[in-house]
């Protein structure tokens, strides 16, 4: 019974972490990229160099 109590303690706590991280991220600007989606379908890929046979 002992186990459980430490896995679920030890889940939560990276849970925790996790979530940490991902508000940091967040305030940080990480996430704020208004430029690129919209740009993105306005240019083709470029061609592959191999040639198909």
């Amino acid at each position: 019974m002992s186990v459980i109590i430490i896995l679920l303690i030890a889940s939560i706590s990276v849970a925790a972490v996790f979530l940490a991280a991902f508000l940091w991220g967040v305030k940080s600007g990480q996430f704020e990229d208004d430029y690129s989606p919209p740009s993105r379908i306005l240019f083709d890929d470029k061609p592959s160099s191999t040639k198909t046979k």
